[in-house]
C-alpha cells in the first residue's frame, strides 16, 4: 500500500500523535499512515480548540497542509493512555488519549488530554470532531 504523501518529514513532530490515534480506529479504517485513514472529503470540527484553530476543515488535503507545519509550533515525544469506545452500528470510534511534548518557541512542556469522535465509512474516517485542553496549550505557549 501506498501514502498519501511520498516526503513525511514535515510531520515528525507529530509521529507519536499519529501513532497512537492510528491504533484507535484500527478494524474499521484502512490505511498505512494516518493521512491515509481519512477519506478525500473527510470533514473535521475542532469543537474545542484555542483562539486562531480553524474550527472546520474539509478534505485530506486541507488537514494535511494543516499539519505540515506542526513542528513549528509543539514537539510531540510521546501519546499515550489509549481508550477507545467503539459503536459498531453507528461506525463510530471515541478515543480518549494524552499527547506530551514542549513548545518549539517556548520550550515549555506540553501535556494535553483529547477526545476525538470519529465517524468511519467503507473502511475511511469521513468526520473527526476533536476536543482537546486549551489551558495545556496556552501554559506551554505562554499565552497569554
Amino acid at each position: 500500500m501506498t501514502t498519501c504523501i511520498s516526503d513525511t518529514s514535515n510531520y515528525a513532530a507529530k509521529e507519536p500523535f499519529f501513532r497512537i490515534i492510528r491504533e484507535g480506529p484500527e478494524g474499521f479504517a484502512d490505511g498505512e499512515d494516518y493521512f491515509d485513514l481519512l477519506a478525500d472529503d473527510v470533514m473535521f470540527e475542532h469543537v474545542i480548540s484555542v483562539p486562531g484553530y480553524p474550527r472546520r476543515v474539509k478534505g485530506r488535503p486541507a488537514i494535511i497542509d494543516l499539519y505540515s507545519d506542526y513542528d513549528k509550533h509543539m514537539t510531540v515525544r510521546s501519546a499515550d493512555h489509549l481508550r477507545v469506545y467503539r459503536d459498531l452500528a453507528a461506525s463510530v470510534v471515541v478515543l480518549e488519549y494524552e499527547v506530551h511534548g514542549e513548545s518549539a518557541q517556548t520550550g515549555r512542556p506540553y501535556n494535553n488530554h483529547f477526545v476525538s469522535a470519529v465517524t468511519v465509512k467503507n473502511g475511511n474516517v469521513t468526520k473527526w470532531r476533536d476536543c482537546l485542553d486549551p489551558v495545556a496549550v496556552f501554559d506551554s505557549s505562554g499565552w497569554p
